[in-house]
């Protein structure tokens, strides 16, 4: 087969989109929940009752997550904007802050005698 030839026969297209980094944050942020879910279910299979009391705790991770996602918005399309994006982080990241040892509360209230 000549060079020139080889060279100029097109290429299949493999129909192989990768995932923006967005989707990717969202597909971790899922795997973490997926995660916790596991744990909880084990826990009640193995002790027999269920965890209470753990909203404020299982709110940290989607705040993590939300504020992740501002930023990889915006560092990949340009929106939000700059200061927009990092302030929303900086918000979600310090309610997340707040509410951790409000949760830590809650999922120690399971275990009082």
């Amino acid at each position: 087969m000549p060079e020139d030839k080889r060279f100029s026969e097109k290429r299949e297209d493999s129909g192989f989109t990768p995932s923006s980094p967005v989707k990717r944050t969202m597909a971790w942020i899922g795997l973490v929940y997926a995660l916790i879910l596991l744990a909880l279910t084990t826990y009640f299979y193995y002790t027999g009752t269920g965890l209470g009391n753990l909203a404020p705790l299982l709110a940290v991770p989607g705040m993590i997550g939300l504020g992740v996602v501002a930023l990889v918005a915006w560092r990949t399309t340009g929106k939000p904007g700059k200061w927009p994006a990092i302030a929303l982080a900086v918000i979600c990241w310090l309610l997340a802050l707040a509410t951790l040892p409000i949760g830590i509360a809650g999922l120690m209230s399971n275990f009082g005698g």
